[in-house]
């Protein structure tokens, strides 16, 4: 376990606003101009929005499928004790799902809040914010203290989100999880489908237990 002095990030002077949106070029940035037009056009227009503050982007589709393991399903429910950041319920398929994203002007980042409906359930909602920051340049926080750093990665059709390490910061200091305390490898997937379509995939594989969740969810554009 490594133990660093958090330092406060410098955050960017804010963009020019006009209307509801501008161009947004952090993850351009992460990504590098070559992988980056690697993208298909639709997901380069998605990841190129900054919104005005006090406006959100709203994504509504279906989840489509959903599978846990035994240990996952341990995992998925253990989880739930700091904010269930993790699917959990495999009632969840064929049910509604809404992604909202707003800019987080003080961090310089974006809340993302995933809902899945769960049959004869309260849908199971899932909060979390990414900032431009860390080593890997991209980090994700749940709450309580707990986030991971994250790669990206562009292919012909899809944006690659992968867990780097995950770490606890508390009373500003940063500590970077062992291993052996890792939840497993994360990849979280942006797929273009084409008409105004696209497949949010999530997985999560450990070495000694092999996939432990896997999600997929299909969503349309949201409305301009």
């Amino acid at each position: 376990m490594r133990l660093t002095q958090l330092r406060r990030p410098r955050t960017e002077a804010p963009l020019p606003l006009a209307g509801d949106d501008v161009f947004d070029g952090r993850f351009r940035k992460l990504l590098g101009t070559h992988a980056w037009d690697m993208l298909p056009v639709a997901i380069r227009t998605r990841f190129s929005k900054r919104l005005r503050q006090g406006r959100s982007n709203a994504y509504q589709g279906v989840v489509t499928r959903m599978q846990m393991s035994g240990p996952g399903f341990c995992l998925a429910h253990a989880a739930r004790l700091v904010g269930a950041p993790l699917p959990y319920d495999i009632r969840s398929v064929d049910q509604p799902a809404v992604v909202v994203v707003t800019e987080d002007v003080a961090t310089n980042g974006q809340f993302w809040i995933r809902q899945y409906g769960r049959r004869g359930e309260f849908p199971q909602t899932v909060h979390s914010s990414k900032r431009f920051q860390g080593p890997t340049g991209l980090e994700e926080y749940i709450g309580f203290g707990i986030g991971m750093a994250l790669n990206i990665e562009a292919t012909p059709t899809a944006l690659l989100f992968k867990s780097d390490h995950y770490f606890l910061q508390l009373f500003g200091m940063r500590m970077r999880l062992p291993g052996w305390l890792s939840p497993g490898a994360l990849v979280i997937g942006h797929h273009e489908l084409g008409n105004n379509r696209f497949t949010f995939t999530l997985s999560l594989r450990s070495r000694r237990f092999g996939e432990l969740i896997s999600q997929e969810a299909v969503f349309r554009d949201a409305k301009e």
